[in-house]
């Protein structure tokens, strides 16, 4: 079982920046395997992926936030980023971390956790 806590959430105006934080309950030498990635869920939609990276460093990104939101893993600490840059209003959303040991950041993307690994989600709040 892997627990998941998110941090750094709040609130920024349009064009500000935000970094998430998501550490894992896993001992390193396993949380190094683990893809991790992190999805979003605004009012009224359903929950989506937004960037996941691989144990081997690979990252995917939604269309959406490429080339504003950077994924990295620090695995000394069990933590994975998620850095938001040039946020929009579109951006908020409930930001929810997710692993999972067998599957790609492409399939954690489509499908989410396997085993059900979720954090219990920051609010991010982007204003214009």
């Amino acid at each position: 079982q892997v627990q998941l806590v998110e941090s750094g959430g709040g609130s920024v105006q349009a064009g500000g920046s935000l970094t998430l934080s998501c550490t894992a309950s896993a001992y390193t030498y396993t949380y190094t395997a683990y893809t991790m990635g992190w999805f979003r869920q605004a009012p009224g939609k359903e929950r989506e992926g937004v960037a996941a990276i691989g144990g081997d460093g690979s990252t995917r990104y939604a269309d959406s936030v490429k080339g504003r939101f950077t994924i990295a893993k620090d695995n000394a600490k069990s933590t994975v980023y998620l850095q938001m840059n040039s946020l929009k209003p579109e951006d908020t959303a409930v930001y929810y971390c997710t692993a999972d040991l067998l599957r790609s950041g492409r399939n954690l993307l489509l499908y989410g956790s396997s085993r059900g690994y979720w954090g219990q989600g920051t609010q991010v709040n982007v204003s214009s």
